[in-house]
């Protein structure tokens, strides 16, 4: 299995909270972000807006360009230069309509991230905006989506569920963007994709790695609403109750959400951030992210989280912080 570079912990930021313990060769940090909507629509031909995308231009037009904001995305990218985590995930909503000159736009803001060992995404909705072959757009982000058995290989087609190992922690990366109607953003899994997902929980599981399981989508009724939802999110919770995992994540609901599924070994906590690049008055959709540092001790795995929050000073401090298991 791949090995995981430590490196040493930074000094702490202005108006944070003291540092966690430094890492141990059991410990993992997990940097989690989603819905970043890096691209910019500005110069969109008309032509290419004759279908469900008119409604997200106007959207974007009337709201969205002011609420993603690249600023907030510079001051994120300087504060992952001192928290320093292992590995970056991002659960999604890169761009805004899923156009092609979007994909490579988001593929060069991805380079300034990390390299694609150090990070991990998946798409959401709005890279499926409409059917005009969007799987395809994919292979702009193939190094960062592909697991580590396939990095010879982009084909768009074998992409998910992918199955990254760093350490002892195995990232488990499921694509539920599927285009929908207008005025849905509903998101689904599929048989293929939730069969293979059995099998992947079962094999880290019995390796004895903690499984973190990426999503764009809720998995959990409530979150979002109906026009929203994961439309087999049941299949998906039967599996996670029947073969168990540590801890799942989410994006699309643009604030953060906290809740359960019950495993065989007790529960796997479900997470779901906010926007890291929105302006809001809501502490809960403001800008933010989430760094999990993983440890495995003598009584099992334990699994720190720390809030990383934008403030108007330009910049992210640590606005809470709580364990898990």
């Amino acid at each position: 299995m791949p090995e995981v570079k430590k490196e040493t912990s930074p000094a702490r930021p202005e108006g944070s909270k003291p540092p966690v313990p430094s890492p141990t060769p059991d410990s993992f940090s997990l940097a989690h972000l989603s819905d970043l909507h890096l691209t910019s629509l500005k110069g969109t031909a008309i032509g290419q807006l004759l279908n469900k995308r008119m409604l997200g231009y106007l959207s974007w037009w009337r709201k969205r360009r002011r609420v993603h904001r690249l600023d907030i995305v510079e001051a994120l990218l300087e504060d992952l230069k001192t928290t320093r985590p292992d590995h970056i995930a991002v659960t999604g909503d890169l761009t805004h309509l899923g156009l092609p000159d979007e994909f490579t736009d988001a593929g060069q803001w991805l380079a300034r991230f990390g390299s694609p060992d150090q990070v991990t995404v998946i798409p959401g909705n709005h890279e499926a905006y409409v059917g005009q072959q969007w799987s395809a757009q994919l292979s702009a982000w193939a190094p960062y989506l592909i697991s580590d058995d396939r990095q010879d290989s982009a084909s768009t087609g074998e992409l998910f569920p992918s199955l990254r190992i760093r350490g002892k922690v195995a990232l488990i990366g499921l694509c539920s963007a599927r285009p929908s109607l207008p005025f849905l953003a509903v998101g689904s899994l599929g048989e293929k994709q939730l069969g293979i997902l059995a099998g992947l929980l079962l094999e880290t599981g019995k390796a004895g790695l903690l499984r973190v399981v990426l999503i764009h989508h809720p998995p959990v009724n409530g979150v979002v609403s109906w026009r929203k939802r994961l439309t087999d999110a049941e299949a998906f919770r039967a599996i996670v109750q029947q073969h168990g995992a540590e801890l799942i994540l989410h994006g699309h609901a643009h604030r953060r959400a906290q809740t359960q599924i019950q495993t065989p070994g007790g529960y796997a906590p479900v997470i779901g951030i906010s926007s890291a690049s929105a302006t809001n008055r809501q502490s809960k959709r403001r800008a933010q992210y989430h760094i999990y540092r993983l440890s495995r001790t003598a009584q099992g795995w334990q699994v720190h989280v720390c809030v990383r929050s934008f403030v108007r000073r330009k910049k992210y401090i640590t606005q809470d912080e709580f364990r898990l298991l």
